[in-house]
């Protein structure tokens, strides 16, 4: 088939979903998919600028680029249009017919019924062209790339049931139009009024001119009149070259929906004008919400760089760390060439500059919400934690410089709380430590429920210590680089040999010493039966209910780090822990004196202990059977 004839092509089954969610009214909000297309038309503009840079023919003796809003009553349509770099037969086909996005299995996995939730969703997957299934029947949409003869236009067109044609047109102006043919019950669209007032409310933060064509009242046929003549709709500055005190907190939300595809308002912004060294603007914003792909560091689409309000590039990863990934919006330089490439960013002494300074403001921004005396700005920082608190903790281990800010904005759940939130900081912490305490004490473990459960907190709970509760997968990573706060040890009550200092008496420790040496013989019996099991046995007073536990040397990774090491794939190096038994539990003391059963004894408790920090055993059969024949034992059978 020749490329100049209709096609008729099927959609990617993703898209035939999303679809089926646009068509049956899945977003609360209709009006947005004029804002979801004029944000189109405003990137196609963007692209075409920084193309241009290199190659001035791209603008064709057409350099004004704008966007143009029209309407027809009579034949029930809305004409989006825009100049910018349009689109070859090939990218309508790939850009309007499939979803070429990783995490896209992820993504509909999330989709959840909830058309609140979801319209969130499809906003971050930054679909928003198929918004316009929700007030249109049928869709046409004629394109030709800047650079490209006129004859080689593009007429794309679907109902949005399936499938869609695409065939060869002369377009002789580049760019984009979007046809949209309304449904019934639309018409209130179709209205200058009404269409100029969606996009004041949700557009005016656009930089391009938006123009709709005048309307005058015409006083013998009663009713307004189209005009030839186009007039500006929008402020068509870029937002954030304005001064703070000219743009309104609405303003502000509207622009974040555009850079960040999101449908939900920011959770705080800051918007700066820096001078110095390195002048550049910065306007960024904290979403409300996680992305679907938060977790993958390869995705790196939050900032927006341009260079004397001139686009330069999307996902610029050099203007923030990975740890902050989550952040969007614009940074503005003065003073990079217009022609700068990835590779002349990674060089640049401007671009550091803006990085670290761009780092630190967002630090900043989050420290006023956690130190904030308003409740409301407080509650701002809980939601953030909760969002975004395992990515920021990766910052810990990545950025040296800023480790103990970071380490300042970290939260935990504790011991001091009946409940799984993360809301302790180390400085609350502190302010609860009893005397005599020098250490911070924490335990980490796959759950909260394992956490708050595990034997090593049970000392801590008699003496009324404060133990932290990590969860997180990322947690024992992050505290391999942060060995104290305040000037107090981080130390995990589940690795090494307990040392209370000052919470221990001198009479408990005389004990202690007198308890060890009156179970010896029993130990060295232990540790010949497990062998081959446990790198040692020893008597420990970390227990005061369960009869045994497990701990990793002070200098081994953890049960819980091995564990999730494995779980991933990762090479983890072999190691034993170590078994400690609680002299005053039952079970201990009558092993002391049991001789028949006292290698299956000795395997119990062992494996009882890797139960309950959430471990697997090598031979849970011979558990159960050593177990059972235990029980009938002790019930004289």
């Amino acid at each position: 088939m020749a490329v100049s004839e209709k096609q008729t092509l099927g959609f990617q089954a993703e898209v035939k979903q999303l679809l089926q969610l646009m068509i049956h009214s899945l977003y609360s909000n209709k009006e947005i998919f004029l804002r979801e297309l004029i944000s189109n038309a405003s990137d196609a503009a963007d692209k075409l600028r920084f193309e241009a840079i290199k190659h001035g023919e791209l603008l064709e003796n057409d350099p004004d680029l704008k966007i143009k809003i029209t309407y027809d009553k009579a034949a029930r349509t809305i004409t989006i249009s825009d100049n910018g770099i349009g689109m070859s037969r090939e990218e309508a086909i790939e850009h309007l017919g499939t979803i070429a996005k990783s995490g896209t299995k992820e993504f509909f996995s999330r989709l959840s019924g909830d058309q609140q939730k979801d319209a969130a969703l499809i906003g971050q997957f930054g679909v928003g062209f198929y918004s316009a299934f929700i007030v249109a029947d049928r869709i046409t949409v004629e394109t030709r790339r800047a650079g490209l003869p006129a004859n080689e236009g593009v007429r794309w067109e679907s109902a949005g049931e399936g499938d869609f044609s695409v065939e060869s047109i002369a377009k002789p102006a580049r760019g984009t139009d979007i046809i949209l043919h309304l449904r019934e019950g639309e018409d209130e669209l179709l209205s200058s009024w009404k269409l100029k007032s969606i996009i004041r409310k949700y557009s005016d933060h656009i930089s391009l001119p938006i123009l709709m064509q005048k309307e005058e009242w015409d006083e013998d046929k009663k009713e307004n009149v189209i005009k030839d003549e186009f007039e500006t709709i929008n402020q068509a500055s870029a937002l954030w070259a304005r001064n703070r005190s000219e743009v309104t907190a609405e303003q502000y939300n509207e622009f974040y929906k555009h850079v960040a595809h999101d449908f939900d308002p920011p959770l705080a912004y800051t918007h700066n004008r820096v001078e110095g060294r390195s002048e550049y603007t910065q306007l960024l914003y904290i979403p409300a919400h996680a992305p679907f792909d938060l977790w993958d560091r390869n995705k790196r689409g939050g900032l927006k760089l341009y260079v004397k309000r001139v686009f330069i590039m999307d996902d610029a990863e050099q203007l923030m760390p990975v740890y902050l990934r989550f952040v969007k919006g614009v940074i503005d330089s003065a003073d990079l060439p217009l022609n700068v490439s990835r590779e002349i960013l990674q060089e640049s002494r401007d671009i550091k500059a803006m990085r670290e300074g761009s780092t630190k403001r967002v630090l900043g921004l989050l420290e006023e919400l956690a130190n904030s005396d308003e409740q409301e700005q407080r509650d701002k920082y809980a939601t953030f934690w909760k969002e975004f608190g395992q990515v920021l903790k990766e910052g810990i281990g990545e950025d040296q410089t800023n480790k103990e800010r970071i380490a300042k904005l970290l939260r935990f759940a504790s011991t001091h709380n009946d409940n799984d939130v993360q809301n302790v900081s180390f400085a609350e912490y502190l302010g609860r430590v009893k005397e005599g305490q020098d250490k911070i004490y924490y335990v980490a473990a796959e759950s909260y429920a394992a956490a708050k459960n595990s034997p090593h907190l049970e000392i801590f709970r008699k003496k009324g210590v404060e133990v932290l509760l990590l969860t997180d997968r990322v947690d024992e990573w992050m505290l391999s680089f942060l060995q104290d706060f305040d000037g107090k040890e981080l130390v995990s009550v589940a690795k090494g040999d307990l040392d209370l200092g000052k919470l221990e008496d001198e009479a408990e420790k005389k004990q202690h010493e007198e308890t060890e040496a009156q179970y010896k013989d029993l130990i060295e019996k232990m540790k010949t039966v497990l062998i081959d099991k446990a790198k040692d046995v020893r008597v420990t007073f970390r227990l005061t209910d369960s009869p045994s536990c497990l701990v990793a040397d002070e200098h081994e990774l953890s049960g819980n780090l091995l564990r999730m090491l494995k779980a991933a794939g990762q090479n983890a190096p072999e190691s034993k822990p170590i078994l400690e038994i609680n002299p005053d539990h039952p079970l201990v003391q009558r092993l002391k004196y049991e001789e028949a059963k006292f290698s299956d004894w000795t395997h119990i408790l062992f494996d009882q202990a890797t139960l309950a920090e959430g471990g697997n055993l090598a031979d849970p059969a011979g558990f159960v059977k050593r177990l059972n024949e235990m029980l009938l034992g002790m019930a004289g059978k």
